[in-house]
């Protein structure tokens, strides 16, 4: 890892891929990616929850769901909000192609920020994970 931010852009000319500490820490290499894997995970829920209805389980066996589904809701708004929660922790961004631009984000106001927003999108996606599982558990099929 090479390069040091704090509150500075990323070391690119686009305002839309500048460093926002709490806010936004990839660009869209990295954006894509999260949206892949959300529509991974969500398939993998939806697929889920079709084969728990063909076998006729049990609406609490459908409390599984809440896996795939956090996983899935969580990269959704990785991508929705430009900020990846593990970069976040790491104290890295990523505005650039691939893995070999990822640059340390060494103020440490910046990584209490950034780790802050990830509580925060961790407990989001949990609680509108949760909400379509209890719809999914609730549903008479």
């Amino acid at each position: 890892m090479s390069g040091v931010l704090g509150s500075t852009a990323a070391g690119s000319a686009s305002a839309a891929d500048a460093y926002v500490p709490g806010a936004c820490n990839i660009g869209p290499w990295e954006i894509r990616r999260r949206r892949a894997f959300a529509g991974i995970a969500l398939a993998i829920a939806a697929l889920l929850l079709l084969a728990l209805v063909a076998v006729h389980a049990p609406g609490p066996a459908r409390l599984v769901l809440i896996l795939p589904l956090w996983g899935g809701v969580f990269s959704w708004l990785q991508a929705r909000r430009r900020f990846c929660g593990a970069f976040a922790l790491g104290g890295i961004a990523n505005f650039g192609e691939g893995t070999g631009s990822r640059r340390a984000v060494d103020d440490p106001a910046a990584h209490r920020a950034d780790v802050l927003a990830t509580w925060r999108m961790t407990r989001d996606s949990f609680l509108l994970a949760l909400a379509i599982t209890v719809v999914a558990v609730l549903l008479p099929l």
